[in-house]
């Protein structure tokens, strides 16, 4: 799952307007920001399978701190709690908690059964929807229109900047899904752990766009 991720980020600005769409970027991404970071690090660990197909190219072999669901969980509330503790606002806390464990949620539609429940000699579970290529595209694909939908319907652009610096985020978002599809296996886990950390670029346009729309609900300008 990747646009998907990317997808509830959108959608999520319908229900906290006054929060821009880098921090519900962060917060759908948390996981795998954290993710990358832990395997340079050498905590977490996938296997490189140059010969297999797309999905089967990296097998997730440990990550029991950035995708157990328990962590999840604790990532939710450690995430929403911060942002409650700086603004007060209990209602984005909980919106901002959904964000950060949907990801878990939507990766279990689509991995092999590689996500345990806790960390430790845990169940592997995923329904395996990376089995179907077309599948996935159609599936990931509805989400990130419905997303984008969501977002449109509930921001208005204040200028030129707040267009195309919006599409420059949801081209390059497409554009780096369609090519990891084809794209040759990593060389090595720091090859991939550092592509992964590219991400941090859709958050950095994310927060741009978002700064130059406003919400039309009421017209004002958000910067959260």
């Amino acid at each position: 799952m990747f646009i998907g991720h990317f997808a509830i980020g959108l959608g999520a600005k319908k229900f906290a307007p006054e929060v821009s769409l880098g921090t519900f970027f962060i917060a759908v991404q948390f996981l795998d920001l954290l993710w990358p970071t832990l395997l340079l690090l050498n905590v977490e660990h996938v296997a490189i399978h140059p010969k297999l197909e797309s999905s089967k190219i990296v097998e997730f072999t440990d990550y029991p701190i950035s995708h157990s669901l328990l962590l999840a969980v604790v990532w939710s509330l450690l995430f929403s709690g911060v942002y409650w503790l700086f603004k007060r606002d209990f209602k984005v806390a909980i919106i901002l908690a959904f964000c950060v464990l949907s990801h878990w949620l939507l990766d279990l539609t689509v991995h092999f059964p590689d996500l345990p429940l806790y960390p430790g000699k845990s169940p592997l579970l995923g329904l395996g929807l990376w089995k179907s290529t077309v599948g996935t595209i159609i599936i990931e694909g509805t989400i990130f229109i419905i997303g984008i939908i969501l977002y449109l319907k509930a921001t208005t652009t204040k200028n030129k900047t707040g267009i195309i610096v919006f599409y420059i985020l949801i081209a390059l978002l497409i554009f780096t899904h369609v090519s990891s599809l084809f794209a040759p296996a990593p060389a090595s886990t720091n090859q991939l752990a550092w592509a992964a950390q590219f991400q941090w670029v859709f958050i950095l346009l994310a927060y741009w766009a978002d700064r130059n729309r406003s919400a039309t609900t009421d017209g004002t300008k958000h910067t959260r």
